[in-house]
């Protein structure tokens, strides 16, 4: 399973970069975000606990994960890998580019499914790629963009 979401930011690559990977604040301006807690820390990032709603209308779907987050500001670059929940083995590339004075943002999740006889990748590929992984990257990344262009 592969997703990528893209969009542009109109704000300097600093405050974009600093919206995008200070991920404890996300519940702050995201309001699909229930929780983010960092779990280890490290120079680089840490291990972090997120949890998230994917909304369905008037319902909403409660989500839940745990990644290795390294920040690497000097390609502009944040990586996770997730290490627990039914996502585990997933890998997140978030990657920014400068522009003149836009930031070109684009989140990339790989993942070869869970590990469920007969059905692990598509239900990755038919369901949880395109349903939820893009349905919460997608307002994620609308909520970035929302605080890096207000600063």
């Amino acid at each position: 399973m592969r997703t990528v979401d893209r969009l542009t930011i109109a704000a300097p690559m600093e405050r974009a970069f600093a919206a995008a990977a200070d991920v404890e604040r996300w519940p702050e301006f995201l309001k699909h975000y229930r929780w983010v807690r960092m779990l280890e820390r490290s120079d680089s990032g840490g291990v972090v606990e997120m949890a998230a709603w994917r909304p369905f209308g008037l319902f909403k779907y409660p989500t839940w994960w745990v990644s290795e987050m390294e920040v690497n500001p000097g390609q502009n670059v944040v990586r996770y890998r997730h290490i627990r929940g039914i996502t585990s083995g997933m890998d997140v590339e978030w990657r920014l580019e400068p522009r003149g004075a836009l930031v070109d943002v684009t989140i990339v999740h790989e993942w070869d499914g869970p590990r469920w006889p007969l059905i692990g990748k598509l239900a990755a590929n038919w369901v949880i790629g395109p349903v939820f992984i893009q349905g919460i990257a997608s307002r994620t990344l609308a909520g970035v963009k929302r605080k890096a262009e207000s600063a």
